[in-house]
């Protein structure tokens, strides 16, 4: 019988959680409504865990609430997609109640799961039911009543888990969509994963193996602030960071809005951001001895850096390659292919991020490309609506003013950036792309990966097919007649101009040849095609 959970069996769940997700997130991607090879939900979400997992490794303490805020922390980092911003909020409310307790009961950890499900469903503007968030709230409101009359962990979380299962069998009944495909919802299957393997752990199946790649991590918020000092003659000469952290017990989050007006009035380039688990603090004075004096009255300072930056300055005006403000706005794009990122490049894109359908950035990817820009303001084409709610999160991320455009493809996000004003306001530019972005009807052609009904299609593995941002409008066996089809089923009297973004296994004279073919079925519109270079997709298609 386990009946609390200490810190060292808190960081072993949370790898768990992590490694299961690893070995099925192909499945719960297989679980996508459209068949289409877009390696999403899973991917999401194992990419946002794997983040977490990273930071949680790197965390030196072993008390829940170190452990926790680690969690909390990475998950936001790494949060990929909409599943994966979810899933980040989910453990960000799991997490502020985990810290609370040296040992963890059932009750507590019922807690968690419900202030999880509170946070989640904020951070969504419409939350839909028949996913993740119903999974997550329904296990959390039977883990309140389960954790009342059972402290045993082991009975505990197998009930909660068969609740869960239950739950998540039913969520085709609440999203016609779903039951059209045969399918239950994505990430609800992907949330049970995780919490199997808490599960799986806690009954002491401890072989959860589990290693990442290496790869490049996106530059952090102190990156950027060690690496672009003004290089002019400087007020301030101080640079004081640090973090509070195990906050006395009197602090308040309105004693954390006091430190920050002190600080402003104390000096300049203020950062002052968190909650009673941590507060971040960036500033420059003249006294920095008087910014930790405040901060000691929250709580304890941890990672305290002090730099003279007059010192600095002297060092850093004999380098020229110090990047600076030197506009007012800035755009960034993400774009799967090399054509594509030409063109955004050349419609005077500053930052393009690789990715798209098939491999969502992530908010610490969009942060990192925004602090490039030399621009005060940046607008965000996240180009899918799978990446919007990571480009709203990325704005906690960076000191930048963030605009997110909510462009959900290449043809959307090209329109905006043509109606982009330099001279214009941040609100005057927001305007205009959004009424741009209203006019643009986009297509994509692809191939389904599965067998399966969906929209009156039977469609099986290999079959190719017309989607535009809403439903599939067309399948066939030839790539150029299942396009014709699809656009035959956009364009109107209206339609004006269309554009065939051609991918990466589309040659040449196969995409002049079937644009040469729309120009004589459709002599009143002004047919394009461009080298997208982009995959999995054989035309994306913008109709305006």
């Amino acid at each position: 019988m386990i009946k609390t959970i200490n810190g060292t069996t808190f960081r072993k769940m949370i790898v768990a959680g992590a490694s299961l997700l690893e070995q099925n997130k192909k499945y719960v991607d297989s679980l996508n409504v459209f068949p289409v090879p877009d390696g999403d939900t899973g991917t999401n979400m194992f990419l946002t865990m794997k983040s977490a997992v990273n930071e949680v490794s790197q965390c030196g303490q072993n008390t829940t609430e170190a452990l926790s805020n680690a969690f909390a922390k990475g998950a936001l980092k790494g949060a990929r997609g909409n599943s994966g911003v979810i899933t980040s909020q989910i453990f960000k409310g799991f997490c502020s109640e985990t810290a609370k307790h040296e040992e963890i009961t059932t009750k507590d950890f019922a807690r968690a799961m419900q202030e999880g499900a509170n946070v989640a469903y904020k951070a969504v503007t419409k939350p839909k039911e028949g996913t993740i968030l119903t999974v997550i709230r329904v296990m959390a409101e039977n883990a309140v009543n389960m954790a009342k009359k059972c402290d045993d962990f082991e009975v505990f979380l197998k009930n909660v888990l068969q609740v869960g299962e239950e739950i998540l069998s039913q969520t085709p009944e609440m999203l016609p969509v779903l039951k059209k495909a045969g399918v239950v919802d994505a990430g609800g299957r992907g949330i049970l994963v995780i919490f199997t393997g808490f599960y799986k752990l806690v009954m002491g199946e401890e072989d959860f193996e589990f290693k990442f790649d290496d790869e490049k991590q996106p530059q952090t918020m102190d990156d950027v602030l060690a690496d672009i000092e003004n290089l002019g003659e400087i007020e301030f000469g101080y640079c004081t960071e640090y973090m509070i952290i195990n906050m006395h017990k009197k602090t308040t989050e309105a004693d954390i809005d006091k430190l920050r007006d002190k600080l402003c009035a104390l000096g300049d380039s203020v950062i002052c951001i968190g909650d009673l688990n941590l507060v971040k603090v960036h500033v420059h004075s003249n006294e920095p001895n008087k910014a930790l004096e405040y901060a000691l009255e929250l709580g304890e300072l941890h990672n305290l850096k002090i730099e003279n930056m007059r010192e600095q300055n002297r060092e850093l005006k004999k380098k020229a390659n110090v990047m600076e403000e030197s506009k007012n706005h800035g755009m960034i794009a993400v774009a799967p292919g090399d054509g594509i990122a030409t063109i955004y490049k050349d419609l005077g894109v500053d930052e393009i991020i690789v990715g798209g359908q098939t491999m969502n950035p992530s908010a610490a990817d969009i942060a990192a490309a925004a602090d490039k820009v030399p621009a005060r303001n940046v607008f965000v084409f996240p180009n899918n609506k799978n990446i919007v709610l990571a480009a709203n999160q990325a704005s906690d991320l960076t000191n930048k003013n963030i605009i997110v455009i909510p462009t959900r493809s290449i043809p959307e996000g090209i329109s905006a950036a043509i109606s982009f004003n330099p001279d214009g306001s941040v609100e005057e530019n927001a305007e205009a792309m959004n009424d741009a972005i209203k006019g643009v009807k986009s297509g994509s052609v692809t191939y389904a990966v599965r067998d399966t009904h969906v929209d009156g299609f039977d469609l099986h593995v290999g079959d190719i097919i017309g989607l535009d941002d809403k439903a599939i409008l067309a399948k066939g066996k030839l790539v150029s007649e299942t396009t014709e089809d699809l656009i035959a089923k956009m364009v109107s009297e209206e339609t004006m101009t269309m554009t065939l973004f051609y991918g990466e296994d589309i040659r040449e004279d196969e995409a002049m040849t079937l644009a040469d073919k729309l120009s004589e079925k459709y002599p009143n519109c002004e047919v394009t095609a461009v080298a997208g270079g982009q995959p999995v997709y054989y035309y994306l298609v913008s109709v305006e």
